[in-house]
């Protein structure tokens, strides 16, 4: 988690900078950013510390609060009418109230494909109320000193803010949890109640994933009116692991766009050109020296 604060640091101080890069590209998104997770540098950047709605891409902090209090992953949880409330006002879910499943399951349905009635039933299952889960939630932000991050709401319909900066971190920090990292790296899964039904084939609403243009290491997507279309993920480009986050596009396949054009940015930019390489260096010991 040191190793975590100390990425945050690093990358608020290259923020500004990496906006003068030449040849930016042009994003739908309002707010979005690419973190080079082995050097900190923010390669580029667009209002990455405006503060927005995240909607579903909260549940990436429902995971690690979850992971964080023992949840069992081979355990057996109902979903309840208490989860359908809470999810009320969401995208269709395929959980029904009544139906018993593993918890790993319910983690692949909520990371997968966002399935509203997840959040509380594993909150319920690591010993949690909906205001525990989350409280938890805002402990997770707190450790991980996203300062401008913060939840009233289990799972993103009414509420929940950050920045396009402190998401890509949330995902980085999940991405170190070999089981969160291993369900948001899946194209699809097949999800089975505890009496061998339902059977339920959940695929991901991670498009880069699935299309595997780029190497996609894993990732979250959201929307609600009030956060617009959301999407952050990892990738290694160039054989680096980078992760971008984009908050607010109008399109549902603005996001992924911006994405692809992003990662096609980077791949000709930020390494492979000598002089862009070059600036990227000094600009490192410009900051170091604190101008």
């Amino acid at each position: 988690m040191v190793r975590i604060a100390c990425l945050w640091v690093i990358v608020g101080g290259l923020a500004a900078p990496a906006m003068a890069e030449p040849q930016l590209p042009e994003l739908h998104s309002r707010s979005a950013v690419v973190i080079d997770v082995s050097s900190g540098d923010a390669v580029f950047a667009k209002h990455a510390d405006d503060v927005r709605p995240i909607a579903s891409t909260t549940k990436i902090f429902v995971a690690l609060a979850v992971r964080e209090h023992d949840l069992d992953l081979d355990g057996w949880t109902t979903v309840t009418k208490a989860d359908a409330w809470a999810a009320r006002g969401g995208s269709r879910t395929r959980l029904d109230v009544g139906e018993t499943f593993t918890n790993r399951d319910l983690l692949r349905a909520m990371l997968i494909a966002s399935d509203n009635r997840a959040p509380t039933a594993l909150a319920r299952a690591a010993g949690l109320d909906d205001d525990q889960l989350v409280a938890a939630m805002n402990k997770v932000a707190k450790r991980l000193h996203l300062a401008h991050t913060h939840f009233t709401d289990p799972n993103g319909l009414r509420g929940n803010v950050s920045t396009a900066r402190e998401l890509a971190l949330a995902l980085h920090a999940a991405l170190q949890d070999d089981v969160l990292a291993q369900i948001m790296g899946e194209e699809s899964v097949v999800v089975i109640g505890k009496a061998g039904r339902p059977r339920i084939e959940y695929t991901s609403t991670n498009q880069p994933l699935r299309e595997r243009t780029w190497d996609v290491i894993g990732g979250k997507t959201g929307f609600t009116n009030a956060a617009g279309y959301c999407f952050v993920t990892a990738v290694r480009i160039a054989g680096r692991e980078l992760v971008l986050a984009f908050l607010h596009s109008d399109g549902k396949n603005e996001r992924f766009i911006d994405f692809a054009r992003l990662a096609g940015w980077v791949d000709r930019q930020v390494w492979r050109e000598p002089e862009v390489k070059q600036h990227a260096s000094e600009r490192r010991s410009r900051v170091a020296a604190g101008e």
